[in-house]
């Protein structure tokens, strides 16, 4: 597993990787029951976020609902970096190389630590509110609300489990990359005229995802 520091802003970094992933693989029958209603239940949420993506409720609640899903999709991708840190004892981070590689190490893990904690607080919460969600199970057609939390439960207990793997477990491996060095520099161009340098950058590294993950994180210098 690769894991990659990306410039965020001044003197901010974000996780970033692109896991390959399968998620129409069915489990094979020695599957555990659990892995098979996950995978189950995956191809649900799929078949929600797809029609949410068409844009095609009329309706205030509708539309609602389908911004709602979308966010979910974009925060769900975003965490899968720490998910598969969950089930990892190796990995590499490539780091900046304008930097060294001790300051890539406390920058990893002061973020592992910031996202173990962020996690493990709305675990809490949410793990609250899916409960209070029963309450909305006599509206006829799928409690959305229900999916939503419990989708939200699911990811904050997979991202604060990869996280605290990623502190105590993980052994680390650190490498020093250009490409992120270019991208630090491209944080306070405007959006328009760095898009094309960024998809080369992102086309280098093989991180098709890389670009929107990029303009969404970003946070210009003041």
């Amino acid at each position: 597993m690769v894991v990659y520091l990306v410039p965020a802003g001044r003197e901010r970094f974000e996780l970033y990787s692109e896991p390959p992933e399968d998620p129409d693989a069915v489990p094979d029958q020695s599957a555990s029951r659990v892995r098979r209603w996950l995978h189950n239940a995956n191809l649900q949420w799929q078949t929600i976020v797809e029609a949410a993506r068409r844009d095609t409720s009329t309706g205030r609640f509708g539309r609602w609902r389908d911004r709602i899903v979308c966010h979910l999709a974009e925060s769900i991708a975003e965490q899968r970096t720490l998910w598969r840190l969950g089930s990892e004892t190796g990995a590499s981070v490539r780091y900046p190389a304008d930097m060294d590689g001790d300051r890539g190490r406390t920058i990893l893990m002061a973020g592992l630590a910031g996202a173990r904690s962020h996690h493990l607080r709305w675990l809490l919460v949410d793990l609250a509110l899916f409960v209070a969600t029963g309450v909305v199970a006599i509206v006829p057609g799928p409690n959305i609300f229900a999916y939503y939390m419990l989708f939200r439960v699911i990811g904050h207990c997979r991202s604060w489990w990869g996280a605290r793997r990623g502190i105590v477990v993980v052994s680390w491996t650190f490498e020093a990359d250009g490409c992120l060095a270019e991208l630090a520099a491209l944080v306070d161009v405007p959006r328009a005229a760095r898009a094309p340098l960024v998809a080369a950058i992102a086309e280098r590294l093989n991180l098709p995802r890389l670009s929107a993950f990029f303009d969404r994180v970003t946070v210009p210098s003041a």
